[in-house]
C-alpha cells in the first residue's frame, strides 16, 4: 500500500482531530460574541469570501497560472481560517477571542462558500474534464468532517467543562504535532513533485500568502478598529485551513495536482505570517509604546 493511497485516510484523521479540538474550545457564546463587534465580523467576512477570491482570481490571471494548479489556488482561497490562526493572533498581541468566534463563523459558512467558490472555478478554468464538481453527496462529505467533529467537541465542552479546559491545550499540541508530522512526511514523499510545481505555482502561492496577511491587517486598520482587532482578522484570513484544501482536493475531488498550492502554502504560511508578525505588527506595537509613553 503506498503512501498515496493512505493519503486521505491520515487527512480525515487528522482534519477530524483539529476540528474535534477547536470545537473543545468553543461555546454558544463564541458565536454570540460577535453581536459586540459588528463591524470587524462584516469586515472579516468580506475579506474571506468577496476580497481574497477575487485576489486569487486576479493573480491567477496576471501570473498565468495553469488551469489545475488555478482550481487548486482559488480552493485554498476558500478555505476558511486554520487553528494556527489563534496561536499566532495570541504570539502578535491579537484578540484571540475574536479568532477563536471567527475561525467558528467562517468553518460554518464555508460549507456553503467553500463548494460554490471550488466548483465556480472548476468550470472557470478546467475545461477538460479532469476535474469532477463537488456534487451534493461530496458537499455532505465536507461537512460530516468539517462540522461534526467541531459539534462534537463543543458538546465534550458544555457537558465536561473542567475535562475539556484539561484537554483543550493538550488536544491542541496533539494536533499541532499530528498535522506537521503528516506535512513533513507528505513533503518528504511528494517532495520531486512540489519542486517541479514550485515554478507554476510558487509564486502565486507566496503573493497571495502576503495578500491575504496584508490585507486582513491595514484594510482593519483603514477600517478604524484597533491594533488587537485588526491582528485577529489579519492571522484569520491570512492562514487558511491548508489541510482542509489538501483533503478536499485528494478525497473529494481525487486530483492530486489541486492539492499542490495548499500543500505549498501550508509551509509558506507559517514562514510569511511569522515575519509579517514581527517585521510589521511585533514594530508597530513598539512604536504605539514609545508614543504613549512620550
Amino acid at each position: 500500500m503506498s503512501f498515496v493511497s493512505i493519503l486521505p485516510t491520515l487527512l480525515f484523521i487528522a482534519l477530524g482531530l483539529v476540528m474535534f479540538g477547536l470545537g473543545l474550545s468553543l461555546t454558544v457564546g463564541d458565536f454570540t460574541r460577535l453581536a459586540q463587534h459588528p463591524r470587524a465580523v462584516v469586515l472579516a467576512l468580506v475579506l474571506q469570501v468577496l476580497v481574497l477570491p477575487a485576489a486569487c482570481y486576479a493573480l491567477i490571471v496576471l501570473l498565468g497560472v495553469a488551469p489545475l494548479y488555478a482550481v487548486g489556488l482559488m480552493l485554498l482561497a476558500a478555505s476558511p481560517g486554520g487553528v494556527s490562526a489563534n496561536l499566532f493572533s495570541h504570539l502578535f498581541g491579537g484578540n484571540v477571542a475574536m479568532n477563536i468566534s471567527l475561525t467558528a463563523i467562517n468553518t460554518v459558512l464555508s460549507i456553503v462558500s467553500l463548494p460554490l467558490i471550488t466548483n465556480w472555478a472548476i468550470a472557470t478554468f478546467a475545461h477538460t474534464g479532469q476535474v469532477v464538481p463537488l456534487q451534493f453527496g461530496k458537499v455532505v462529505e465536507v461537512i460530516v468532517i468539517v462540522l461534526v467533529p467541531v459539534v462534537l467537541g463543543m458538546a465534550v465542552h458544555r457537558r465536561a467543562p473542567t475535562f475539556s479546559a484539561r484537554m483543550e491545550k493538550p488536544m491542541k499540541i496533539f494536533s499541532a504535532v499530528v498535522l506537521a508530522a503528516f506535512a513533513l512526511i507528505a513533503i518528504a514523499k511528494e517532495w520531486t513533485a512540489l519542486v517541479e510545481s514550485f515554478a507554476g505555482i510558487g509564486p502565486a502561492v507566496l503573493l497571495f500568502n502576503a495578500i491575504s496577511l496584508a490585507s486582513g491587517y491595514y484594510l482593519a486598520r483603514a477600517a478604524g478598529l484597533d491594533r488587537s482587532m485588526a491582528t485577529a482578522i489579519c492571522f484569520e484570513i491570512g492562514i487558511h485551513n491548508s489541510t482542509l484544501a489538501i483533503f478536499i482536493a485528494l478525497s473529494v475531488l481525487e486530483n492530486f495536482q489541486l492539492a499542490l498550492p495548499a500543500a505549498i502554502y501550508s509551509v509558506s504560511m507559517y514562514v510569511l505570517a511569522t515575519l509579517f508578525g514581527v517585521a510589521v505588527l511585533r514594530r508597530r506595537g513598539k512604536a504605539g509604546r514609545h508614543a504613549g509613553s512620550a
